[in-house]
């Protein structure tokens, strides 16, 4: 384990959260003093000027109701002589101004390089809200006009006369005495701060020193524990609370000896059985993250040891859109999991248990993984194969039925209907014995005693008699077109089994042929084989079905195909005779213009020469 560095060990976050915890304390103390002194400082200036204010405006509202004789001054000398003799008693006002009501003009002001101003009318909004509401109107302003800017107390206060606003006195007083007050107070409070934090921080590097030395030994032990040593013992410094946790520390480091021996022993048997089974084992810690994967769950589920562990079991499985680690813990049922891939099935079932103490608290999970691809795929062929074989028996035993029901109504005397239905019978009839025989050809092919009676042909030979009888019992209009080699080419084939894939081929390619069209048959002589191919003109089939034609009972325009008499058995037969072969079989095919079906042949030039 690495060293804790300075600014990392508990040592100093002690001496931080001490010194922290002092500073805040007096700061809080701090800024409830301060803003204290500032309201009551500024209070006491409201109040003190609000007292001179009022003496004032009772001695204008004389002057500004008084009645004047022809020798008398005049309102605006009257109120400028008494705004002089006011200024000097208040050396904090800068200006005064007095507002006359009835027309918001200036009657006078104090301030001697302003008397321009007397007889304009007034700007301010806050002398016409007093105005019209009657009551003072105060606030700090900053004095721009200044060459440091100053704040100063603006304040308008109406002058009442028979309860009638008759005018009001504007005043601009200083206040940044008061606040160079405030920082002065503020400057003696932050000295006195730091002098207490310094005297804070000594002290709580003594008190850390006492606390973290039995910790910093505990911590030795435990190192030394992590390597397997448990010999070593905390030494006890006093019976505190500290010196008890080095007590139990030892009795833990005593058992802690006790039970690794037993679980080392237990372990060994754990994993010898864990890594021969033959199924995918998961273990995880009771966060979902797994602490153990045996090698048959790494195959399983194509991951590492290393990357397995301590991912989170949902994110390994895939589940992370269905289940959260909670919901496993509840999941009583199997869990099947899809990784199956286009090159690759895999289908696996999951089945959980929980690791869970007698107390009920649960420590994690285990998931079994079974490989079941086999069995699903085994299980859904038999349910998709009874399924198509109930539908392809059932549609024509209902037309039987249908048209048997309408014969013993008495359609059986009517001499027009009668063998139509009858006909129909018989040819659903045939039908279903065409499907049965198809059935048992492919139940015979899935038999692993299954053998082919094989001979050498000429194949090219063989090829052309095949299409001869094709071509003298054909009622359409198609042309047949040879690509065949003249040359003998021998291999040795099932004759039976190869007719029938032709004349399966063949036939679908009959079918699915418009009138006019051309059938071209080909054979290639490769190194090791020989591929015949059978093309048609007809409709084509989708490039997302053309794989899926070779599949059991599927046809890809399935009401064509039933109205032309096929059981969708035909090339499911043709691959499995070919595969018998060890050949290959595909087709190819674009829409609207044809369907190519190729098959090979294993072909040997050796025996050939030997036949020839």
């Amino acid at each position: 384990m690495k060293k804790v560095g300075f600014f990392r060990s508990i040592h100093l976050k002690f001496v931080i959260i001490y010194v922290l915890l002092i500073l805040i304390a007096m700061q809080i103390i701090g800024v409830y003093f301060v803003r204290t002194l500032e309201d009551t400082l500024m209070t006491n200036f409201q109040n003190s000027l609000e007292q001179r204010v009022d003496m004032l405006v009772f001695d204008i509202e004389e002057e500004m109701v008084k009645e004047r004789g022809k020798e008398d001054p005049t309102k605006e000398e009257a109120i400028r002589q008494l705004l002089k003799d006011y200024k000097p008693s208040a050396s904090d006002i800068s200006e005064v101004r007095v507002i006359d009501a009835s027309n918001f003009r200036i009657l006078g002001t104090s301030d001697p390089s302003k008397q321009g101003i007397v007889g304009q009318r007034i700007t301010e909004l806050k002398i016409k809200r007093s105005i019209a509401l009657e009551k003072d109107e105060g606030s700090i302003q900053v004095d721009k006009q200044t060459v440091k800017p100053n704040r100063v107390w603006v304040q308008s206060t109406p002058i009442f006369s028979e309860g009638e606003v008759i005018g009001a006195v504007y005043l601009v007083a200083k206040v940044e005495n008061i606040f160079s007050q405030m920082k002065d107070i503020n400057r003696i409070l932050f000295t006195g701060t730091g002098i207490a934090l310094v005297f804070t921080a000594l002290l709580g590097i003594l008190l850390a020193k006492t606390i973290t030395r039995p910790i910093a030994d505990m911590k030795k032990q435990a190192l030394v524990m992590t390597r397997g040593n448990f010999s070593r013992k905390v030494k006890v410094y006093d019976n505190d609370e500290i010196g008890q946790l080095a007590m139990t520390f030892n009795v833990l480091t005593k058992k802690l000896q006790e039970a690794t021996a037993t679980t080392e022993g237990e372990k060994r048997k754990l994993s010898s059985v864990i890594s021969n089974m033959t199924d995918g084992v998961i273990a995880t810690d009771r966060k979902g993250k797994i602490i153990l994967i045996n090698k048959p769950a790494a195959d399983m589920l194509d991951v590492s040891r290393e990357t397995a562990l301590s991912s989170e079991i949902v994110s390994i499985l895939g589940l992370e859109e269905d289940y959260t680690f909670e919901d496993l813990l509840l999941e009583q049922e199997s869990v099947i999991l899809d990784f199956s891939t286009e090159k690759k099935p895999l289908i696996l079932r999951a089945n959980f248990s929980v690791i869970q103490k007698e107390s009920g608290f649960v420590n994690g999970l285990i998931a079994v993984l079974h490989d079941i691809t086999e069995q699903e795929k085994i299980e859904m062929e038999r349910r998709e194969f009874v399924a198509n074989v109930s539908h392809e028996l059932r549609t024509p035993l209902t037309t039987m039925r249908s048209y048997l029901e309408a014969l013993a109504d008495g359609a059986l005397d009517d001499k027009d209907i009668a063998p139509q239905f009858l006909q129909t019978t018989r040819t659903e009839t045939e039908r279903m014995i065409r499907l049965v025989n198809d059935l048992l050809q492919l139940s015979k092919m899935d038999r692993t005693d299954y053998h082919l009676a094989k001979e050498w042909i000429d194949f090219s030979l063989y090829f052309n008699r095949v299409i001869d009888r094709f071509e003298l019992t054909k009622n359409q209009n198609v042309t047949f077109v040879r690509e065949i080699p003249e040359a003998a080419i021998f291999v040795e084939i099932d004759n039976d089994k190869i007719t029938q894939v032709l004349d399966n081929i063949i036939s679908n390619a009959m079918k699915y042929s418009p009138k006019g069209g051309q059938i071209t048959f080909r054979v290639k002589e490769e190194d090791s084989e020989i591929v015949i191919s059978i093309s048609d003109q007809g409709m084509g089939i989708p490039k997302e079905n053309v794989g899926k034609i070779f599949d059991r009972f599927y046809r890809v325009d399935k009401a064509r195909t039933r109205k032309l008499g096929g059981t969708g058995l035909g090339l499911a037969i043709a691959k499995e005779m070919v595969q018998a072969h060890d050949g290959d079989i595909w087709a190819e095919s674009v829409e609207g213009k044809g369907t190519t079906v190729f098959f090979t042949l294993p072909y040997d030039r050796t025996a050939e020469d030997e036949w020839s």
